[in-house]
């Protein structure tokens, strides 16, 4: 009999001879001194790796463990759908570079959260989901356990990894691995199975502590070919009309000081995506932002640093890159820094792929223009930066004039006004965005000012993030989040706000409320009873949800009243809804991407 064996037949002797007390209370007793278990194995491990804080649902098999974890330290953080914990969990990922715990039970409670991890996944995000699951043998039999589902199946395909831990001995494996997974090389989502039966299984504490394992350089550098760089450089060198995109991956580094130098040593106009606001202020000369549709389709030479070519820049093809249809190439060539090699190609041809991880691409690109300024590096040319000053500084006068104006009822522009101002002020606060209208015109609007400071719907554009990363935001950080909802949106994750409340965190939410998905004002075709499909409750008082749990909630009916509330939010500290009431008829279908849907593309 091997070693391995060996010990499976002890902690199974053990498991007989040591089974859990749950008569007090249903919290099991605490093992010997010289005896540990599945549960405290589980805690030891995360708490090994630096694991400090678990975002769950605590039920049936996990009741005990979310118990234990909260007396060996570990803060838990237990909200009212597994969803928005799987969110939380997510976005603590992506502000850390640890990958963030959600805690599920089995089988709904797991298909739950399963949403959240594809989320992470799409977004590389690193996060770990951990369910309890029915037993194996019931399971492959489907003999009708429990929440009986072969939940390592379904996750597959919507994580980066998964993995089953049958044996106490193994949790140190499982754990390590699953962190590693989730960190190393473009981040994901990783699912980690854990049966019901695995957690009361006992083994001798000593050799429990030694499985266990601290993970050395999760993820590693990965430094890019000499010849790779030199190549980008080369073709930047020439390019008359360069361009920066940074992307999520970008913020997502923290090599920030470096990127900046980057973009300021070279001169390069810079266009960031939505969650890589900030890396350099809205506000730097160089940021092309308000002339997006100007710099994109006249480049001739396109720099992505940690950005992809997806649906989010149109896929590097069509009208926005210069081509005639969607089909044609506007005919720029493109640098792109990315970890993995399989990004490049994905949807246009990659001149230069540099891989690595960004701060080693970054750090590369920066020695090796130091390494030639005694030749120098030329800016680029003169009438290229003028061109796209020129139409930057238009479209801004062009906005300050429309935020200037001061419309009853309030429409997106003027309460977003607001919250320009506020975000102005206080530069440390966390922005959550998602909506439709909310997104974009916020987006558009707001400026932010430092790294990894605006948290949004991301890849996929999902929406029912707001509360779930708000909260993660919160505790996360310690700053204070301002969430700004559409009313759509806030319905995904709205019962959420007594998870605000229940931990007191500094949260303050503007739902921007025009009665409806997009807008308020449609009417039923048909005459009939039952209201338009896209139409909520008029006048409904979501703010009244905060009261209820404690919070404070202010009724915004113009700027002024949404300025004070903000403002005592950001003070006070306290758990903040705002029903900002704005304009029915405000707002476009789908905001800025009405054309994906088929009745659209005919008109």
């Amino acid at each position: 009999m091997d070693s391995v064996t060996a010990a499976r037949n002890a902690t199974a002797s053990a498991t007989t001879q040591a089974a859990p007390d749950t008569t007090s209370g249903g919290q099991t007793n605490v093992q010997s001194p010289q005896e540990t278990d599945g549960f405290h194995l589980l805690i030891d491990a995360l708490k090994l790796n630096g694991i400090d804080t678990v975002f769950g649902l605590p039920g049936i098999p996990i009741t005990d463990l979310t118990r234990k974890a909260q007396a060996a330290g570990l803060r838990v953080i237990s909200f009212r759908h597994e969803q928005n914990a799987g969110y939380a969990a997510s976005i603590a990922g992506f502000m850390t570079q640890k990958p963030g715990i959600c805690l599920t039970v089995s089988a709904p409670g797991f298909l739950n959260g399963l949403t959240a991890l594809a989320n992470a996944t799409t977004n590389c995000f690193p996060m770990i989901l951990i369910s309890g699951s029915s037993e194996r043998e019931v399971v492959d039999l489907q003999q009708g356990d429990y929440e009986e589902m072969d939940q390592l199946a379904i996750a597959k395909p919507l994580a980066k990894a998964a993995f089953r831990v049958l044996h106490a001995e193994d949790i140190g494996v499982g754990v390590a691995r699953a962190i590693r997974a989730a960190v190393s090389g473009r981040p994901g989502g990783v699912y980690l199975d854990l049966p019901a039966k695995l957690f009361p299984q006992a083994m001798d504490a000593e050799a429990g502590r030694n499985s266990l394992i601290k993970v050395v350089d999760p993820a590693p550098r990965q430094i890019p070919g000499r010849d790779a760089v030199e190549r980008a450089l080369d073709l930047l060198k020439a390019a008359k009309r360069p361009l920066i995109i940074l992307g999520k991956g970008a913020a997502y580094a923290q090599a920030d000081a470096d990127i900046r130098a980057l973009i300021e040593k070279t001169g390069i106009p810079y266009l960031p995506m939505s969650m890589a606001k900030g890396l350099l202020p809205d506000t730097h000369p160089q940021c092309a932002s308000a002339a997006r549709s100007y710099v994109l389709p006249e480049a001739d030479v396109v720099m992505l640093i940690g950005a992809r070519l997806n649906w989010l820049l149109s896929h590097g093809k069509g009208k926005t890159w210069g081509g005639a249809s969607a089909k044609e190439w506007g005919g720029q060539r493109f640098i792109q820094l990315d970890i993995s090699p399989q990004e490049a190609d994905s949807n246009v041809r990659i001149d230069a792929p540099v891989v690595g991880d960004i701060g080693s691409c970054v750090s590369a690109m920066l020695a090796a223009i130091d390494a030639t300024a005694g030749s120098g590096w030329a800016k680029p040319p003169a009438d290229w930066l003028d061109a796209v000053a020129e139409r930057r500084n238009k479209n801004v006068a062009k906005m300050a004039e429309t935020l200037a104006k001061d419309p009853t009822p309030m429409n997106f522009h003027s309460a977003l006004n607001v919250v320009r101002d506020i975000v102005k002020s206080n530069p440390d606060a966390i922005l959550v965005n998602e909506g439709a209208n909310a997104l974009d015109f916020t987006r558009s609007i707001v400026d932010m000012y430092k790294p990894r400071k605006r948290l949004d719907v991301g890849t996929w554009g999902v929406m029912g993030i707001g509360m779930g990363f708000s909260v993660a935001a919160a505790v996360v950080s310690g700053q204070p989040v301002i969430a700004i909802e559409g009313d759509s949106a806030f319905g995904f994750s709205g019962m959420e706000v007594e998870t605000i409340c229940r931990y007191n965190l500094p949260i303050c939410v503007v739902i921007l409320n025009n009665n409806g998905v997009y807008r308020g004002d449609e009417v039923n075709p048909t005459g009939g009873r039952d209201p338009a499909p896209l139409v909520f409750v008029k006048d409904a008082r979501y703010e009244k949800l905060m009261e209820a749990f404690g919070g404070v909630g202010v009724h915004a009916t113009t700027p002024g009243d949404l300025r004070k509330a903000m403002e005592d939010a950001i003070r006070s500290r306290r758990p903040t809804l705002i029903n900002a009431i704005i304009d029915e008829k405000a707002g476009t279908e789908s905001g800025r991407i009405t054309s994906l849907n088929p009745s659209a593309k005919k008109k």
